[in-house]
C-alpha cells in the first residue's frame, strides 16, 4: 500500500523559508509522478510543482516559479519542496500526491492516485 507522509510545514514570517518532505513507501517510484498542491481556506486546491522520477523532469506553477524548488532523493524515496521568499498568499494545507501512470496533466489533481495527509503552512506579514 503506497503511503505518502508530509512534514515540515509551520509558522514563518514572510521572506522566511520552509523545507517540506515528502516520504514515499509501498511501491516502486521509478515510473511515478510526485507532486506538491495547496489548498487555502474557501479555496480550491491548486498545483504548486511536480516532478517526475526516474527523468527529473521538473514543473512548477506560476505564482511559485524562482521562490519554490522541488527535488527528489531517490535513495531515500522522499519528495522536498524548499520554499523561499514566502509570502502571505503562499499560506495553505500543502499536499503531496503520486501518479503511477506517467501522466502528462501534471497539474491536474485528478491525475493523481494517492495523497499525503497534508501539512499547513502558515506565513505571518
Amino acid at each position: 500500500q503506497v503511503q505518502l507522509v508530509e512534514s515540515g510545514g509551520g509558522l514563518v514570517q514572510a521572506g522566511g523559508s520552509l523545507r517540506l518532505s515528502c516520504a514515499a513507501s509501498g511501491r516502486t517510484f521509478s515510473s511515478s509522478v510526485m507532486g506538491w498542491f495547496r489548498q487555502a481556506p474557501g479555496k480550491e486546491r491548486e498545483f504548486v510543482a511536480a516532478i517526475r522520477w526516474s527523468r527529473g523532469s521538473i514543473y512548477y506553477a506560476n505564482s511559485v516559479k524562482g521562490r519554490f524548488t522541488i527535488s527528489r532523493d531517490m535513495a531515500e524515496n522522499t519528495v522536498y519542496l524548499q520554499m523561499n521568499s514566502l509570502k502571505p498568499e503562499d499560506t495553505a494545507v500543502y499536499y503531496c500526491a503520486a501518479d503511477f501512470g506517467g501522466t502528462l496533466y501534471v497539474s491536474d489533481s485528478s491525475s493523481y492516485d494517492y495523497w499525503g495527509q497534508g501539512t499547513q503552512v502558515t506565513v505571518s506579514s
